[in-house]
């Protein structure tokens, strides 16, 4: 159910904004400078988004379903039904960038957009599965991985990268704030991705000309 990803985004993105990352000139690597998109404007219809996006490679990229207006909606090939994961077509024709599955105790680096300009935000794998709970009855329960860091707002929808090979893990989708400072960041790791961008290609129609 759409409304399963719209319950988690209101849950982990509440708590107090402060500051969201620090922020850089440049990135850890030219490829990673070259799949990302920044996503900027006015969300909601009256609020300043800020927001992020990776390009997958054949010409596809990926945000999170609650940043989705932010981007195109004539670009948008659609989103998860039980996951805040939003795809959509980009003139970056990359292969993408080399993945790796998360672990323990990994040092990363995200990305985002905040205050108008590029940020940056470092920590350290904390978990692998992490349970988010439910906010609804026919909401699913989802798992993520989490790192300890000073991501915030501009950071959904932005890459999770292997701080030493700059290899892809994961896509942020928002954050807790701890009860004795700081943040715990939730991310789905690629190969919760590539499922869900399957499933939403498979329910496209098939172009018979």
């Amino acid at each position: 159910m759409r409304k399963s990803w719209v319950a988690l985004a209101a849950l982990l993105l509440i708590g107090c904004t402060g500051p969201s990352g620090v922020p850089t000139l440049g990135f850890i690597n030219s490829d990673v400078e070259d799949a990302y998109i920044p996503l900027e404007g006015t969300e909601y219809l009256v609020l300043r988004g800020d927001g992020a996006a990776v390009v997958l490679g054949d010409g596809v990229a990926v945000t999170s379903a609650h940043t989705g207006d932010l981007v195109n909606k004539k670009l948008v090939i659609g989103a998860s039904v039980d996951y805040d994961l939003m795809f959509f077509h980009t003139d970056k024709k990359l292969r993408g960038l080399p993945r790796e599955i998360p672990r323990v105790g990994e040092r990363v680096i995200a990305y985002g957009q905040n205050e108008g300009g590029l940020r940056k935000a470092e920590g350290v794998v904390t978990a692998l599965d992490a349970s988010v709970e439910a906010q609804c009855d026919t909401c699913a329960v989802q798992s993520a991985f989490t790192f300890d860091g000073n991501a915030g707002p501009g950071f959904s929808g932005g890459p999770v990268l292997d701080a030493a090979s700059g290899r892809l893990i994961g896509i942020v989708f928002g954050y807790v704030e701890k009860p004795g400072g700081g943040r715990t960041i939730y991310a789905y790791d690629m190969a919760r991705v590539a499922e869900e961008l399957k499933k939403v290609e498979d329910k496209l129609p098939v172009d018979t000309d």
